[in-house]
Parts: C-alpha cells; sequence; structure tokens
C-alpha cells in the first residue's frame, strides 16, 4: 500500500502545482504537457496498484479463512484417540528444536534488514512529495547571483557543453544544437532582429533577443533597445552602473540562467538590489575590467520603476 501512497502523491503534488500555477517556478511551460503526463501515468499506476493490493488482501483473507477451516479439521481429529510418539528420542527432539530456533534467527534477521532498506527507500521518495506540497515556491532573486559568487563566463566564449549548467548574463541555447544546425537558427534569428531600428524586448522574446544582440553585438550599437529587469549592483560595479536582469529557463530550473545587460544610468541613480525598473537606452561598448574585456553596455536615455511582474521569469519559446 505504501506504494499506492508514493504514486498517487508525486501524482497530487504536480496537479496542485499546475492548479495552482507554481509549476512555472520549476519548468519552461512550453513542456508543460509532460508534468500532465506524469499527473495522469502516475494517476493510472496508483490505480492499479491500489487494485492489485486490494485483490492480493482478499486472496489472503481468503487463504486465511481455508487455514481457520483446516486447524478446525484438525482440532476434531485430535479428540479422537492417537498413537503415542513418545519414543522420539530425547536427543533428536532437542537437535530439531536447535534447528529451527538457528533458521527462524537467520530468517529474522534479514527480514529485518530488508525492512529497513525498504523503509529508507520509501522515506527518501516521500521528501519530495512533502517539500513539493507543503513547503513555499519562492522565486530566484539577486541572493542566486550572489550566492554564484558573481562569476560570469566571457560572453565571446562557448559555455561547456552541459545543458544541467547554470548560465550568466548571455543566454546560450547553442548547446542544445549541432554546431551546423545553431548556425542556421542564429542566422535566422539575426535577420529577424536586424531590421528593428528599435528592439523592445518582451517577456516572451526576451531571451531569443538577448542571445541574438551577444551574438552579433556589432551589428546593433547605437540602436535603441528597451527591456524590463530587477537592479543588481553587486561589489563590482561602481558608479552610476547596474545590472539589470531577469531570471530565465530555456526547458527548466536546473538550466536556469540570469540574463540581462550592464546598464549606465545617469549621474545619482540610487537602486536596491532587486528593484524592478524598466530602461530604454542605447547600446555602446564599454571595458569592464571585472570581464578584462570590452563588453555591451546599455546607456540608459530613459528609465522608470516598475512593480514585480506576476511571473518574473521569461522563457525560451522559440
Amino acid at each position: 500500500m505504501i506504494r499506492f501512497f508514493i504514486l498517487f502523491g508525486f501524482s497530487f503534488m504536480f496537479f496542485m502545482l499546475h492548479y495552482t500555477g507554481d509549476i512555472k517556478k520549476y519548468i519552461n511551460m512550453k513542456y508543460s504537457y509532460l508534468s500532465l503526463s506524469a499527473v495522469v501515468i502516475m494517476g493510472l499506476l496508483s490505480v492499479f496498484e491500489f487494485v492489485r493490493v486490494s485483490r492480493k488482501q482478499i486472496a489472503e483473507e481468503k487463504q486465511r479463512e481455508a487455514a481457520e477451516s483446516v486447524e478446525q479439521a484438525g482440532r476434531c481429529d485430535c479428540d479422537q484417540p492417537s498413537q503415542d510418539h513418545t519414543g522420539l528420542s530425547h536427543d533428536h527432539a532437542h537437535s530439531h528444536d536447535h534447528d529451527h530456533e538457528h533458521e527462524y534467527d537467520h530468517g529474522h534477521s534479514h527480514g529485518n534488514e530488508s525492512k529497513l532498506k525498504r523503509l529508507i527507500s520509501y522515506s527518501i521518495l516521500f521528501v519530495p512529495i512533502v517539500t513539493g506540497l507543503f513547503l513555499p515556491a519562492y522565486a530566484l532573486d539577486s541572493s542566486f547571483v550572489k550566492a554564484k559568487g558573481f562569476s560570469f563566463p566571457s560572453f565571446e566564449e562557448n559555455i561547456e557543453k552541459n545543458p544541467g549548467a547554470h548560465q550568466f548574463l548571455k543566454p546560450d541555447s547553442s548547446v542544445y544544437y549541432r554546431k551546423d544546425d545553431y548556425d542556421l537558427v542564429k542566422n535566422k534569428e539575426l535577420a529577424e532582429y536586424i531590421k528593428r531600428t528599435e528592439i523592445l524586448l518582451t517577456d516572451a522574446d526576451y531571451l531569443k533577443g538577448m542571445e541574438v544582440i551577444y551574438n552579433s553585438p556589432e551589428a546593433f550599437m547605437g540602436k535603441t533597445i528597451g527591456f524590463d529587469g530587477f537592479a543588481y549592483k553587486g561589489q563590482q560595479v561602481d558608479g552610476n552602473h547596474y545590472f539589470i536582469f531577469r531570471f530565465g529557463f530555456i526547458h527548466c530550473v536546473a538550466d536556469s540562467g540570469v540574463f540581462g545587460m550592464l546598464v549606465e544610468f545617469p549621474k545619482n541613480t540610487q537602486m536596491k538590489d532587486d528593484a524592478w525598473v524598466h530602461v530604454t537606452g542605447k547600446l555602446t561598448w564599454e571595458l569592464y575590467q571585472p570581464f578584462k574585456q570590452t563588453i555591451p553596455v546599455l546607456k540608459v536615455s530613459e528609465w522608470e520603476p516598475i512593480e514585480t511582474p506576476e511571473d518574473p521569469y521569461v522563457y525560451r519559446t522559440t
């Protein structure tokens, strides 16, 4: 019956994540059909497991009743005179009892060990169910950047081909393509954006637009670019510069990253980490010493505080 509770628990947990909308904090909703499939499959498996256990219990109950009937019949036979079996030697009886006791102890020891292993295994499986149902799902914020040490790779470098690695600053979907295929995708997306006089990124195309800009920054120098994000100052940014970020999912939280740009604000601009803003400005180059390279920087012409979005994450939808 424990297996039934585990299967049903996972099915119910995924259902509740979809029902409350918290599933968006774990996966790219483009792939939500996978978790919905898990709800259905594990729900069906839990029903099958419940039926199997119920049938097993009914069969055991019938066997128990049959055994009790046989035992009662045997007791009736014992009421009749029976042959004396006291001729058995004492040594033989003692030896038989000793062997039986040894076999019982051996089986009992292995039985306890097996039960302990099952208990540990089942307990491990219950942990994600309990945490998924009862612990709140918090949105990622600047504390994630601080925990990672704010160590951004060069935007010109190829990120190690590890789809499960967290990405920083520059979205890089090349890890999910062969080189030739990615070149085709990159050129197609560049042609889509390069004709625009203004590039105002929305939630829907934030990751794609940022990747296009970082792949070919020279093609967008001097163009107007605008986007939303939260501010992060950190210890490596001085003066009127802030990083403006969005957390984004390629597939799920395992390959999530923090993406955006270094932004130059007007003098004496003061913002707190995690403050949400909309920025618009011209793209320029700037030598950023902590990275030891020249990087694209957005020089702000307009900016305004905004409310935290209902869904603070962005997703790669194409």
